[in-house]
């Protein structure tokens, strides 16, 4: 940290330990909660070690450890081995901050979020409905509840969009829903039950984050490389412990852009099918890629559930998302949609469909990825300086924030001249220490000159602090 925010916060925890009643790690505990709550400490503010703010305070390290694990039971700081104690966002704001699809405030520049860019799409959306219009049969079918898994056409096109993952299997083993997030949803609510462990990327997708903590699904993050998802740390956490699924996004994973080769494809697959652990397969960012591996469903498509959506590629007002699940698990599935939502949308999934079969879906998604390119080459100068992490087909820049920065002051700085960036806290599973990056996206930004202008202030934003600070 560049300014020191426990100094003050010393003097005031000695005159609580003087002034309050009750253990002293709770005077302690209570103190800092003040702090924080009143602004003192603000998030990502790093708490003194445990031996030194005891020799400060004049108790233990023990005292501080009992006093820093109960502001971690209430979500006011975070530990991480390693790494140290933070303060976390007040707890009124947690659950509000932590996934979020949309915006309140338009002045400004979003570089958060991840979506499909803006580009005519509308028009395709007229068309379609003025050609459905005129069949009123075909209107009224869709109308009237529809099948668990989806109309056997809408299926159909389904198995379509999956080819872009290189997916096998048959119409019989797709089922439709409403986008990804409600297909990880069901898969989740079908296979795993409460208190039973997923493990995944340690940093990984924060709707995952988010389901699994309504669902009461405990998340185990596991160590990464430059290929993604450490199969040697998957095969030594499954020697040991019980594991009902390995969440992955084996391609353009979220956040770090990374692509699993083939034999690490192989070499997971086989270890789930060793130790009979269920994979569940995210390709949402898949589909932007022309050249790619198989996914992980081609080595294991008996042992795995892969899912995909329009969500990146067409619309994501098209809540439409398609999975491929083993012909054993179908039947759970169907009933896990029946308890939801009854069925996916057949409006949307005629559209997605007629889309799909007419070969309106690939000519937008060579669109987006011509797109992604050029808006890409526009801020490529600004990122010339930074260490950061990228593929052609991905949205986003994966953004290492240079020492003595944290992310989240990054994320901070920004935010207050209305930048909006996504730091490396809000993918991290687990208590390991958190590798220091910002996600930095072209795709939501309506204007080149607003894109140009989020990354020049990025970059400034990084290199003259951190040139100041040293």
């Amino acid at each position: 940290m560049r300014v020191n925010k426990n100094i003050d916060t010393v003097s005031i925890i000695k005159n609580a330990l003087e002034s309050d009643t009750g253990p002293r790690y709770k005077r302690i505990a209570r103190a800092i909660e003040k702090e924080i709550n009143q602004g003192h400490l603000s998030e990502g503010t790093k708490l003194s070690p445990h031996r030194i703010m005891g020799d400060l305070l004049g108790v233990t390290s023990g005292t501080i450890s009992r006093a820093y694990a109960e502001l971690e039971k209430t979500g006011l700081v975070l530990s991480r081995i390693g790494d140290g104690t933070y303060v976390c966002r007040k707890l009124d704001l947690v659950d509000d901050q932590g996934f979020r699809n949309i915006l309140e405030s338009s002045r400004a520049i979003d570089l958060s979020r991840n979506t499909h860019i803006k580009i005519g799409n509308t028009d395709f959306v007229t068309a379609t409905l003025r050609t459905m219009a005129a069949a009123p049969q075909t209107v009224s079918t869709l109308m009237d509840y529809a099948p668990e898994a989806g109309h056997l056409h809408h299926r159909q096109a389904g198995l379509e969009w999956l080819k872009y993952s290189r997916a096998k299997g048959d119409e019989t083993q797709v089922i439709c829903t409403n986008g990804a997030q409600h297909a990880l949803l069901i898969t989740l609510l079908a296979c795993v039950k409460p208190g039973e462990t997923v493990l995944t990327e340690q940093l990984s997708y924060p709707g995952l984050i988010e389901a699994a903590r309504t669902l009461g699904i405990r998340l185990v993050g596991l160590e990464m490389d430059r290929h993604g998802l450490s199969v040697d740390a998957l095969e030594s956490y499954c020697q040991h412990h019980k594991v009902a699924a390995v969440y992955c996004t084996p391609t353009l994973q979220n956040p770090t852009t990374t692509i699993m080769p083939d034999d690490r494809r192989q070499a997971l697959a086989d270890v789930c099918n060793k130790y009979n652990v269920l994979i569940i397969e995210d390709d949402a960012h898949g589909v932007l890629m022309d050249q790619r591996p198989p996914a992980v469903q081609a080595y294991a498509p008996d042992k795995t559930i892969l899912f995909s959506s329009l969500s990146k590629v067409l619309s994501a007002g098209v809540r439409v998302g398609y999975l491929i699940a083993p012909q054993c698990l179908i039947s759970r599935l169907n009933r896990t949609i029946r308890s939801t939502c009854w069925m996916a949308t057949p409006m949307t999934l005629e559209i997605a469909s007629r889309w799909i079969m007419d070969g309106t879906a690939e000519y937008i998604r060579q669109q987006q990825r011509y797109e992604i390119q050029r808006r890409k080459d526009l801020v490529t100068q600004y990122l010339a300086d930074l260490n950061i992490k990228t593929h052609p087909d991905c949205p986003h820049f994966w953004i290492e924030a240079p020492e003595p920065w944290r992310a989240t002051e990054i994320e901070q700085h920004l935010a207050s001249q209305n930048i909006l960036v996504k730091s490396s806290e809000a993918f991290a599973v687990g208590r390991q220490a958190i590798p220091q990056y910002i996600r930095a996206s072209i795709s939501v930004a309506q204007h080149d000159d607003d894109l140009i202008q989020g990354f020049h202030q990025l970059q400034q934003t990084i290199l003259e602090e951190t040139v100041a600070t040293w």
